[in-house]
């Protein structure tokens, strides 16, 4: 199983909505919840931010490999749980 690895900024609605299908994808299938996911708010942890390479949140790394950035859709997001899980 691979770390899911997610930067948001509070203020950004894209990242309140993909919070929320995460939530929601956690509920259907809870092999999801066992994922390890760590959450960075760039306006608040800005050093760690800038060792990454993105320019639009919400972003995605699944074990240290960037997946997706920029507005989501539920959709991407499971695919970002399976390749976390290794499928």
């Amino acid at each position: 199983m691979k770390e899911i690895t997610m930067f948001i900024l509070e203020t950004c609605p894209h990242c309140r909505k993909a919070l929320s299908w995460m939530e929601e994808l956690k509920k259907e299938n809870p092999n999801y919840q066992k994922i390890p996911i760590k959450i960075i708010d760039e306006g608040k942890e800005p050093d760690i931010a800038n060792q990454y390479d993105y320019y639009y949140v919400p972003t995605y790394y699944v074990g240290g490999e960037k997946r997706h950035e920029g507005a989501t859709k539920k959709d991407i997001i499971k695919k970002i749980y399976e390749e976390a899980l290794g499928n």
